[in-house]
């Protein structure tokens, strides 16, 4: 501003000294310039101008359009959104990778003995004969065996030919079994078998097996006895029986171990 007022000041001073000179060429000899007058007072700004247009607006360094905006303060935190909906179950992953073979484990302390097993050496028999015996009711063979201890069990069976002939009676039954010096097995049940026919006029020979074991029986001499005789259902009615039929029979006695405990 101060530029301003000094370079006014020069030109109103040229102005004067031009117009003196003049005057000096029409009047007579200038005069002596004049004192320079006081600095004027500063004047007032000059109102705003009008608004420019909106430039275009700038783009960024890969050529995208961008506007520019300043970033504000971050807000306080919301609250807890509710728990959104459970997502669909993934797909099984892939077989994971066998690990490495683990350490052989500490061995286990040694258990307590256990009781003394029945030692039951092998101990068997035989009775065999070749006849046929047409006894209806009655003790086929007897055969004797000893028992060596009271623990043990007995095994019997009987192989061989047996029938029974209904002759004219619609039905006929006979029933075969074993007994123990004179009484039959009561442990845990009676060893027997039944041939029972519902045909008249049939013969038929055929070969039967009879077998079981026999709990309870005290050790020594025992006196095995296969017998003939009726059904319980018919036993008002005694059938024609026969056992043994052009081949051997035989009855097999054997002591063994007691049989294990539930």
């Amino acid at each position: 501003m101060v530029k301003f007022c000094l370079l006014v000041c020069f030109l109103l001073f040229g102005v004067e000294l031009v117009m003196s000179i003049a005057e000096e060429k029409t009047d007579g000899c200038a005069g002596v310039p004049g004192i320079p007058g006081l600095q004027g007072a500063p004047g007032r700004d000059g109102r705003d101008g009008a608004k420019g247009d909106k430039g275009e607006t700038g783009r960024g360094e890969n050529g995208e359009t961008r506007d520019v905006a300043i970033m504000g303060e971050k807000g306080e935190a919301g609250p807890q959104g509710s728990v959104g909906p459970k997502g669909n179950s993934g797909k099984v992953g892939a077989r994971g990778v066998m690990g490495a073979k683990g350490m052989k484990g500490v061995d286990g302390s040694k258990g307590s003995k256990g009781d003394q097993g029945a030692a039951v050496k092998v101990n068997w028999k035989q009775c065999v004969w070749d006849r046929a015996d047409s006894k209806d009711t009655g003790v086929i063979k007897e055969c004797r065996f000893t028992k060596r201890s009271g623990n043990s069990a007995l095994r019997v069976a009987y192989a061989g030919n047996l029938r029974v002939h209904c002759g004219s009676h619609s039905f006929c039954c006979s029933r075969w079994y074993f007994t123990f010096n004179g009484g039959e097995c009561s442990g845990p049940m009676t060893i027997e078998g039944l041939v029972y026919s519902n045909r008249k006029g049939d013969d038929v020979h055929r070969h039967r097996q009879i077998e079981g074991y026999c709990e309870n029986i005290p050790a020594g001499q025992i006196k095995v006895a296969f017998h003939v005789g009726k059904c319980a259902r018919w036993s008002s009615r005694i059938h024609d029986a026969h056992t043994g039929w052009d081949s051997t029979s035989r009855i097999i006695i054997e002591e063994t171990p007691p049989a294990q405990q539930e």
